[in-house]
């Protein structure tokens, strides 16, 4: 049964063991280190005060980190003393939420984007990452932002970004990751590779750009 929360009960032991988030973080970051998953300040600092509550991964870590179940972290009345039966081994962390979300290919202009012709698969995605749909990264205008040809780019659907930011770009019906540059009278669409001019929009042409998303996320393949 449930009888706490995440917040109550790290609240209890910093002051049990006379400790601070500082102390926290600093036992933590070995696991995180070794995992490859990142507790930050303002994470450790919204879950002591209870804004939210931490997904299973950071919850491993916190319990790994304080030696302590992470059922009784979550607030369950059972013990708070790591065993073999409720306890991960060292070498294994659970994997995050994930949920399917759509793989798109060529787009019509002014076709919805998320249209079936328009669909090529499926992929997975952490199920905390807001995108909407993937798009397979063609070629190596991107490489200086780490984005690579084959690697798969998640987009959270909008028709407009924040100057700089990276988007799927729709261009002859074909879609392009860029860097978008916003300016009064012209839209530029910046890779990151030298070897590669910009692409300047002025005047009428500028309504032949539609931006379909913000690029949020991507899984990288193997280089």
């Amino acid at each position: 049964m449930k009888v706490s929360n995440t917040s109550s009960r790290l609240n209890e032991l910093m002051r049990e063991r006379g400790i601070r988030q500082i102390d926290i973080l600093n036992a933590a970051k070995p696991f995180c280190d070794r995992y490859n998953i990142r507790l930050g300040k303002n994470d450790l600092s919204q879950y002591v005060n209870g804004k939210v509550e931490p997904k299973q991964e950071k919850l491993t870590i916190l319990g790994l980190a304080l030696n302590v179940s992470e059922t009784w972290l979550m607030g369950y009345d059972v013990s708070p003393a790591r065993s073999d039966g409720l306890a991960l081994p060292a070498n294994i962390i659970p994997m995050p939420e994930m949920r399917k979300i759509p793989l798109v290919g060529s787009i019509a202009c002014g076709a919805p984007i998320l249209a079936e012709e328009h669909i090529e698969g499926h992929v997975d995605i952490p199920s905390n990452i807001h995108a909407d749909f993937a798009l397979t990264c063609k070629g190596d205008s991107m490489i200086n932002a780490r984005i690579f040809d084959g690697d798969v780019v998640y987009i959270r659907q909008q028709d407009t970004v924040e100057n700089g930011e990276i988007a799927a770009v729709l261009i002859d019906s074909e879609a392009t990751l860029k860097r978008v540059r916003l300016h009064d009278d012209r839209i530029i669409l910046e890779p990151a590779n030298p070897l590669y001019d910009p692409l300047v929009f002025r005047g009428e042409e500028m309504n032949d750009v539609r931006i379909l998303g913000k690029a949020v996320a991507f899984t990288s393949i193997v280089h």
